[in-house]
């Protein structure tokens, strides 16, 4: 009677003491570890690359008591109650409650497909939605000019005369090479001329601009602007972040600050 009295006692008591313990992966000195803290770090090292296995649990659990050990070694030793680490500590603990906000404001507030369509569209507005590959020949004179087109429309080479003739240090030491550029980053005369040439076409006149008289050659032109597809997600983390910056903005405008 005693014996079972005794086994009636213990399995209450390891039913009563289940919960507690299916709360936790460990209990150092007293101290509880709860396994939302396991969660936590597990998916910290999952957004970092890592794959959650059993080892990985089990490394995670091993750095959870190692660092409850020397926490309650800290604890001991007074490190909590230093100003600077309770300076340091609300630092971390802001943060990580900043970093949560942050989330929740990018989350309910994602661009709509309308927002990504019309801010691709200002891109390719403001692109003019083509590159153009250019070579030119850079002179002091008119006459000039006009001399090295006669020989380039004889058959004389465009690169050859660039290397001997242009007064373009970059560019004509690699022939008149310019490579690939939006016409935008032209003074006007220079992006008028060559946006009105055809692929291959060199002008017929020289093009006069405040650095002198140019000779321009298409090379190439392609579209500036990728795809849609292709650029969905820095437009969708642009437009992100201009949200939560105005969030912000507004937040603080509406703060009183002294």
């Amino acid at each position: 009677m005693t014996l079972k009295k005794t086994s009636l006692w213990v399995l209450l008591a390891a039913f009563a003491a289940a919960p507690a313990f299916a709360q936790n992966i460990a209990v150092v000195n007293g101290t509880p570890i709860p396994k939302a803290r396991t969660y936590a770090l597990i998916d910290q090292l999952v957004h970092q690359g890592q794959q959650n296995t059993p080892q990985l649990q089990m490394a995670v659990r091993e750095e959870l008591v190692n660092r409850e050990v020397l926490m309650q070694e800290a604890l001991r030793c007074g490190l909590p109650n230093r100003p600077d680490i309770k300076a340091q500590i609300a630092v971390a603990q802001q943060t990580v409650v900043l970093r949560a906000l942050i989330e929740g404001i990018v989350k309910n507030n994602q661009p709509t497909d309308a927002e990504v369509i019309a801010r691709y569209n200002s891109l390719i507005k403001d692109t003019g939605g083509k590159e153009y590959h250019l070579h030119h020949i850079l002179v002091d004179n008119e006459q000039q000019a006009k001399d090295l087109i006669a020989k380039i429309k004889a058959g004389a080479s465009f690169e050859d005369l660039a290397k001997q003739y242009s007064k373009d240090p970059e560019s004509g030491k690699n022939g008149g090479d310019l490579d690939w550029s939006d016409p935008k980053a032209y003074v006007p005369e220079f992006a008028y001329a060559a946006t009105h040439l055809q692929k291959g076409q060199v002008t017929d006149t020289p093009v006069h601009t405040q650095f002198g008289w140019h000779i321009i050659r298409v090379d190439d032109v392609r579209n500036a602007t990728p795809p849609l597809e292709q650029v969905r997600p820095q437009i969708i983390q642009q437009i992100q972040q201009e949200k939560l910056q105005a969030f912000e903005e507004g937040l603080r405008k509406n703060a009183k600050i002294q």
